[in-house]
């Protein structure tokens, strides 16, 4: 347990821009700020920070709330680790109660991996610098490749001793378990046989964004025909090699920095990136580009320039993947290193200044990249050039926006010697092709749903059935319960002359609703409606901010919906000297009309319980409930007549 003052104390040091600003880039939007949100494939912002009122909404899959909240959900975490994890990157002690063993058992599986992942990295890091073998190693291999020792300790390299089990038996000794181990990778098991994954190899430890250990990579020192020389941990619940890029985290901050990102294929050209003063750079790690990874990238940069160190013929292969950079509506760019040469050995050889000059000087356009490079081999082949026109505009077909796909165009044209009319039917051709093998894909899924459907599967009704939601005018009630909680709604004479006490909105609203008995059943209603009305009399009480930082995500998430306002004020109003009334000023008309809304529907719904008590009681020829239920019918009538009428609204009795 984490005590009240800490868990306080995190939250007023917690920045909820400078919190998700680690996992996107955020861009200032009036008073909010604006960004792609982590949560869903999105190619127009609508994930919105408020600085002022420290939460964030996403107006297109509806995630949302606080600084906690976001990382509880980005990194898959419990209210209290995602607590810790605040206090640990705004460096503030956690003092609480040491684990029981019921509480290390229910520890979920995604968790028990990433501790897991994290002993591994001490324990290769701790092996690097201080075992004989990790120093006469892996150290001088890392020394004589010309690495820095700031470097390998920002990334947090390390060595896996050779042999058989040392990092599995030390693992064991530790009270990590077996099961752990071998999900991680760490560990290959096959009955009684064990052995370390990566032993004799310098470890390249993977981080997530957040920079939590997920995964490794580990380089081979001595020459063995028969193992491979680098080796990744294999998939596992942390780690998807599909979404992972290799240096995100180091360079998440210089690459929005910058607003561009640099690709590159391995680890060392990276860590050599990073030592010449280029740090806004993430490699592949050797896997075919996937739209996963464009999108981690995108979250911080639309720009990307592609370093290649291969021969044509490997580049050629490769094309086709970067076709997604291009559909996921990135600009990209292209820089072919002098051959012989790659990242790592030409960026010790040029430095950061002489490396950055080179690329401000030779990257190119993609687009005018391909064309170049496949012209070399069909320009007297006038077959080959027109399956090399064909694909290329099937790399153009794919871009998203319209003008810039128009520019590529007009460029392809004067590149190819090609007519703009004929390459723009080719381009129509390709849409075609593309929303044509959509739909079949599309019907193939739905093909494969209904002959997986089980014979037993539940009815229709049961399957769309959904839990209880908030009702319009008690989402209104509340909302405007805590923005205006504390604020004077009027002035009452008091009981001696020339006193008056002021009611506020808070007390108005609780007292109204209470006293006809109208508090919804709803549990989370409940829950905000009793909260309020226990810290009535607390003049420090900050409804919203007690709400939104609350303990049960489900309140959280519901303050955070009621204070996210998508429509603000239109500038053009305000430039045409347009004056519209704020709510604060107008409270003593809109407070009781909230109410009435909100006591009117209650109404509405009670004559319809009521009408199906009439029934019930009539087919149970039960006279005496009948007439009590008849009797309230017209209660409630006389109620909705009178509440309609303070409203002005028109109702038939």
């Amino acid at each position: 347990m984490i005590d009240h003052s800490t868990i306080q104390r995190i939250l007023d040091a917690a920045d909820v821009t400078e919190v998700i600003s680690d996992f996107i880039t955020l861009r200032r939007r009036g008073v909010n700020m604006l960004g792609l949100c982590p949560f869903h494939n999105e190619k127009t912002p609508s994930f919105t920070v408020s600085p002022a009122k420290g939460i964030y909404k996403c107006f297109g899959c509806g995630k949302g709330g606080n600084a906690v909240n976001f990382i509880m959900d980005h990194e898959n975490l419990t209210y209290p680790e995602a607590l810790k994890w605040l206090a640990r990157k705004y460096n503030i002690d956690v003092v609480e109660e040491e684990e029981t063993e019921e509480q290390k058992l229910i520890k979920d599986e995604r968790e028990s991996l990433m501790i897991v992942s994290a002993f591994a990295q001490k324990f290769f890091t701790r092996t690097l610098w201080e075992e004989n073998d990790g120093r006469t190693i892996g150290l001088s291999y890392f020394r004589e490749r010309g690495f820095r020792d700031d470097i390998l300790k920002k990334f947090e390299l390390g060595y896996a001793p050779d042999g058989k089990t040392p990092f599995t038996e030390a693992a064991q000794k530790q009270g990590y378990k077996m099961e752990f181990l071998e999900k991680t990778g760490l560990t290959i098991k096959r009955d009684d046989w064990l052995r370390d994954r990566f032993a004799g190899r310098v470890m390249f430890p993977i981080h997530n964004l957040a920079g939590r250990i997920i995964a490794f990579g580990g380089r081979l020192l001595k020459e063995d025909p028969k193992a491979a020389k680098y080796l990744n941990s294999p998939e596992s619940e942390i780690y998807h090699k599909s979404k992972v890029l290799y240096g995100i985290f180091q360079a998440r901050r210089d690459i929005a920095r910058t607003e561009k990102c640099y690709l590159v294929e391995g680890y060392t050209d990276v860590l050599s990136m990073h030592q010449a003063g280029i740090e806004n750079v993430v490699a592949s790690s050797g896997t075919a580009l996937t739209s996963e990874q464009i999108r981690l990238i995108r979250r911080f940069t639309p720009n990307i320039t592609i370093i290649y160190d291969g021969d044509a013929a490997g580049i050629k292969a490769s094309l086709r993947g970067i076709d997604l950079v291009l559909e996921e509506g990135m600009n990209v760019k292209v820089l072919l290193l002098p051959e012989g040469e790659d990242p790592d050995s030409f960026a010790r050889k040029k430095g950061a200044s002489g490396f950055q000059a080179f690329i401000d000087e030779n990257e190119t356009d993609f687009i005018r990249f391909k064309t170049n490079l496949l012209l070399k081999s069909a320009e007297k082949d006038p077959i080959a050039k027109a399956k090399l026109i064909t694909d290329v505009i099937r790399s153009v077909a794919v871009i998203p926006d319209t003008i810039t796909r128009s520019v590529y165009i007009k460029e392809c044209s004067k590149l190819l010697d090609v007519n703009e009319d004929i390459l723009y039917t080719e381009i129509r051709k390709q849409k075609h092709k593309q929303n044509d093998d959509f739909r079949n894909k599309e019907n193939r899924k739905q093909q494969d749903r209904v002959f997986k459907e089980p014979e037993t599967s539940k009815p229709a009704e049961e399957v769309e059935a959904k839990p209880t939601e908030l009702l319009i005018e008690e989402m209104e009630y509340l909302r405007f319960l805590l923005k205006h909680c504390n604020s004077v709604l009027y002035e009452e004479e008091g009981e001696n002359p020339n006193e008056f006490n002021l009611v506020k909105v808070g007390q108005y609203m609780i007292e109204e609703v209470e006293n006809d008995d109208l508090v919804p059943e709803n549990e989370l209603f409940r829950q905000i409606f009793y909260e309020v009305k226990a810290n009535l009399m607390n003049e420090s009480f900050d409804s919203w901010k007690h709400f939104i930082y609350h303990s049960v995500a489900g309140v959280s998430k519901l303050a955070t919906d009621l204070l996210s306002e998508k429509h603000i004020e239109s500038k053009r109003w305000t430039k045409a000297g347009a004056y519209t009334e704020k709510e604060e000023d107008i409270l003593d008309q809109l407070i009781p009309r909230i109410i009435n809304e909100f006591k009117l529907r209650k109404v509405k719904l009670l004559l319809d319980e009521t009408a199906q008590a009439v029934i019930l009681a009539y087919e149970e020829k039960k006279d005496n409930l009948m007439n009590e239920a008849l009797a309230k019918i017209h209660n409630l009538k006389q109620v909705e007549k009178s509440l309609a009428d303070k409203l002005g609204n028109r109702t038939i009795i």
